[in-house]
């Protein structure tokens, strides 16, 4: 007969031994009045080991000083006193940046192993660092011995320690924890620049070149007790001119607007009349925009924006269309979109049309959808704004006869901005009919085709793009003689030249 299991057994049976968790005594438990056998759990995936071995085990880890739990985190005596001096005597305005500062001073002192080590009795309390941060902001590089300002207070000044190199330099901070916190704060910033990525000795010696640089090309100014200054100007306040002079030479600024140098806008009125009289008769443009310029910059400096202003830039942006100065023009016609957006009143839709034509020249197709989205249902109906879209129109359809036919009808000043882009569309005309008309084509015919004012303006166009070979003078089966055109070999070189007229082209319509 078998033997009974060993939870059914009598009193007889084998007697099992568990470790209690409480103690290192043993309890000595009776299978009989407890019903089963203790088994020590398994804790790993080694091979189970003895009763006696793992209560060994066990109990050694149970008396362990450190429990298996992490090691706890003391403060130097130095520091508990550094941090009761820094509450002692604090405006409640300033406890948040206090706070701030003294978590990030400790902290880094863990982080560099440093802690025990400070001086924390010479360690400068947050306020004072807070203080010096402050007034350090606001000062500038003023001669090539004085290092600028650093954008935050020295990580330690530690005394006694190995990583000062002299005993005279209160500065000296760990370089490898001044590139690691570096490194972080512009790891944490998205908009990282070039000159973060430089470290504080690169910036300091482009400070000092640029301090010398400037010294050595600012004449010293003679100061006359009589003349304004740029000091005696309250910039809080609008700047009034007091010059009486009609025409003055445009000079960019470099300082503080002289007011004794400034036109005021009774007098700026009387400049533009004379201007405009002077424009009529001499039609000198290099005068005429240097006095217009220096015009725009006596208004700007004086913050004057009415509809003198709009006035003038808007004739300034009219001349600059008639002499092709499409930088000049690109100039007033963004200060115009301002004026017009701040409800100044003005021929806000021809200028809008002329800014149709122009992103048309630049090919900006961005900003043409914008242009497009905010021209109302009013807009729209300007003879000027019809005449855009339906320039825009054809250049997207490809149809060269129809902007040919419009270039020739163009209102106010557009022809002078279309005839900015027009050469580029007569080449890629030319590149399709050299592809549609086969083997030859009449002179006569791209002449009134592409806008020409006479043949032989037709024949100069095609000669400047190298294709004077290429004409050859024909005489018809009705006895009459014609100047023709070579389409068949002229096609390659139309085709090329229309690749390299489609070139990004900038702000001021320069290829």
């Amino acid at each position: 007969m078998a033997a009974p299991p060993p939870w059914r057994s009598g009193g007889n049976s084998p007697v099992a031994t568990r470790t209690c968790s409480r103690g290192p005594s043993l309890t000595t438990v009776s299978a009989a009045s407890n019903g089963y056998t203790s088994v020590e759990a398994r804790r790993s995936f080694a091979a189970p080991r003895t009763v006696g071995s793992s209560t060994t085990t066990t109990t050694a880890a149970a008396t362990s000083p450190t429990g298996g739990g992490a090691a706890k985190t003391t403060f130097p005596d130095p520091l508990k006193q550094y941090v009761a001096r820094t509450f002692e005597n604090i405006a409640e305005a300033d406890k948040k940046d206090v706070e701030i500062e003294l978590k990030r001073i400790i902290t880094d002192a863990f982080n560099e192993k440093v802690v025990w080590s400070i001086n924390w009795d010479e360690m400068p309390l947050p306020q004072v660092i807070l203080q010096k941060r402050r007034n350090s902001q606001g000062q500038q590089v003023t001669n090539s011995d004085k290092s600028p300002p650093l954008k935050s207070f020295g990580k330690f000044s530690i005394s006694d320690t190995k990583k000062r190199k002299s005993a005279g330099d209160d500065t000296t901070i760990t370089n490898k924890y001044t590139e690691r916190s570096d490194k972080k704060a512009r790891q944490q910033s998205p908009y990282t620049g070039f000159s973060d990525k430089l470290s504080q000795r690169d910036k300091e010696k482009r400070a000092t070149r640029f301090a010398k640089e400037l010294r050595a090309v600012t004449p010293p100014i003679e100061r006359n007790i009589n003349s304004t200054t740029h000091m005696d100007i309250d910039v809080a306040q609008p700047l009034v001119g007091r010059c009486m002079t009609l025409e003055k030479r445009y000079l960019r600024l470099t300082s503080a607007p002289d007011p004794d140098n400034v036109r005021p806008l009774h007098v700026l009125e009387k400049t533009l009349e004379l201007l405009k009289k002077k424009w009529r008769e001499e039609q000198n443009y290099a005068y005429i925009c240097d006095q217009f310029k220096s015009l725009r910059q006596d208004l700007t400096v004086q913050h004057i924006k009415t509809e003198f202003t709009v006035s003038v830039y808007e004739i300034h942006a009219r001349i600059a269309l008639e002499k092709g100065d499409l930088g000049e023009y690109n100039q007033c016609q963004s200060q115009l979109a301002n004026l017009y957006a701040e409800g100044f009143t003005g021929q806000e839709e021809e200028f809008k049309a002329y800014r149709i034509l122009y992103l048309l020249h630049t090919c900006n197709r961005a900003d043409m959808n914008e242009l497009l989205a905010i021209l109302t249902p009013t807009d729209k109906q300007h003879p000027n704004i019809q005449h855009s879209l339906q320039v825009r129109s054809a250049l997207a359809a490809g149809n060269y006869h129809k902007f040919f036919r419009l270039y020739l009808d163009a209102p106010s000043m557009g022809g002078y901005l279309m005839d900015s882009f027009a050469g580029r569309e007569r080449i890629a005309a030319l590149a399709c009919i050299c592809r549609a008309y086969r083997p030859d084509i009449d002179i006569r015919f791209l002449t009134e085709e592409l806008g020409f004012e006479s043949d032989k303006e037709c024949v100069e166009f095609l000669c400047d793009h190298g294709a004077e070979e290429l004409i050859q003078q024909k005489v018809l089966d009705n006895g009459t003689t014609s100047i023709r055109l070579n389409t068949q070999k002229a096609s390659p070189i139309f085709e090329q030249a229309k690749q390299n007229a489609f070139k990004k082209v900038d702000i001021k319509g320069q290829l």
